[in-house]
């Protein structure tokens, strides 16, 4: 088969990005189609919006070899405290009671991803291809072709398998035809960055609200001259209809309503950053592979964020992917033949069900205004905080350690 690309990769973000990454050991050319030019500061999944990072996730960034350059920029989660705000339910997770260093780490995505492009820069199996427009794909039966706009002219590329990282609004899903099964929740996520007059001490919070959760994140913030500041990242759910008032309001008027919402668990709020909103929806693809292409991170799967699990469910997507086509080279098989692109698919199936049933579950049961829902829902937090087995099935759940787990979370690497 000739091809131009082995794996031709639609969407340079994170989850793009750590496949190109992850696939550097392996005997295959790699090219990356990105609309955004390299280290640009308009490329929106490098921006200064912080994201969760599971163990897991760790784990498979220390096989692949980019934890170390990663580790001075991430602040760990040590403890989680959970809570429904009005009514009594709550309870608390501590990186010892699961004996870990901790439940999780929160990084800036504009420090995720010089790490990722300059792994990038260093791999001479991947070429970036930026930036430039998808135009059109097309699946033959021994290659699939895939029409790109660069310096205004139109490139023609062929690649034995096309990966589809391009996001919730996934052009390649949408040329392709796939099936999409999709929810509006109704709510809105006002993301910024905030300070308080209490450090936050590596804790962080989700509580549980009648407009949604809001959560506060432990975020590790370095200034230009190389120091380091305590902040927390912020994702306020707000009904969609309340979203442009959040963002309407002054700084102090915001705080002041922030305050009221959450409380005082962190002393005073004290300054804000700028105020994004993204509306939230639920966003499955049944069928995630065909013939030559393979969906992945948000183009698969779009979740509400409560829990931080997006990004994580997307790494292991990543993680898996690598496996099969590490085990087809090994094996020199076609790496686009649809029987081993369903065994992908297969493995990642009941990871997709069961995260976004707990995270649809969580968003539904704890928006229900019901009182008997009400006191179930509390009691059951209560005893959580009571049950040690209970509450390490429920972390290590969170973390990303259970199910069948991939070679690169198991610190296998790839070869």
């Amino acid at each position: 088969m000739n091809t131009d690309y082995d794996v031709l990769i639609i969407g340079g973000g994170m989850v793009g990005a750590s496949l190109a990454c992850a696939l550097a050991p392996l005997a295959l050319k790699v090219g990356i189609v990105e609309r955004y030019p390299l280290r640009s500061q308009t490329q929106p999944s490098f921006n200064d919006r912080s994201i969760a990072l599971a163990y897991g996730t760790r784990k498979i960034f220390q096989t692949m070899g980019l934890w170390d350059a990663l580790e001075n920029s991430v602040m760990p989660i040590k403890k989680i405290h959970i809570s429904d705000r009005g009514h009594f339910g709550a309870t608390r997770l501590h990186a010892e009671q699961v004996e870990v260093d901790a439940l999780g780490y929160v990084v800036e995505a504009r420090e995720l991803g010089k790490v990722l492009q300059s792994a990038l820069e260093k791999n001479h199996n991947a070429e970036l291809i930026c930036p430039a427009e998808l135009e059109q794909v097309s699946i033959g039966e021994d290659s699939a072709r895939v029409d790109v706009i660069v310096d205004g002219k139109s490139v023609h590329l062929s690649a034995a398998l096309v990966v589809a990282a391009d996001g919730s609004q996934s052009s390649i899903r949408d040329q392709l035809g796939l099936q999409v099964k999709s929810w509006d929740y109704g709510q809105t996520a006002v993301i910024s960055n905030v300070s308080t007059s209490r450090p936050h001490q590596q804790v962080a919070y989700e509580r549980f609200t009648d407009s949604g959760p809001l959560a506060l994140l432990p975020m590790l913030t370095l200034t230009e001259n190389g120091q380091a500041t305590e902040r927390c990242s912020l994702v306020w759910t707000v009904r969609t209809e309340q979203a442009e008032e959040h963002l309407g309001l002054s700084d102090a008027q915001f705080l002041q309503r922030l305050q009221q919402r959450f409380g005082h668990r962190l002393g005073e709020f004290v300054r804000v950053g700028e105020r994004h909103a993204f509306p939230l929806h639920l966003l499955k693809v049944p069928q995630q592979v065909q013939s030559r292409v393979a969906l992945i991170g948000n183009a698969a799967h779009t979740l509400h964020p409560v829990a931080g699990q997006g990004y994580n469910l997307g790494i292991r997507d990543v993680a898996v992917l690598t496996q099969v086509l590490a085990n087809a080279v090994h094996d020199k098989a076609d790496i686009g033949d649809l029987q081993l692109l369903q065994q992908y698919a297969e493995w990642r199936q009941r990871d997709h069900n069961s995260v976004i049933a707990f995270t649809d579950g969580l968003v539904r049961i704890f928006s229900n205004p019901l009182f008997p829902v009400q006191v179930t829902r509390d009691i059951a937090l209560t005893a959580l905080d009571f049950l040690p087995p209970l509450k390490k099935i429920f972390a290590r759940h969170t973390m990303g350690l259970g199910g069948r787990v991939s070679n690169l979370a198991r610190g296998i690497p790839i070869k």
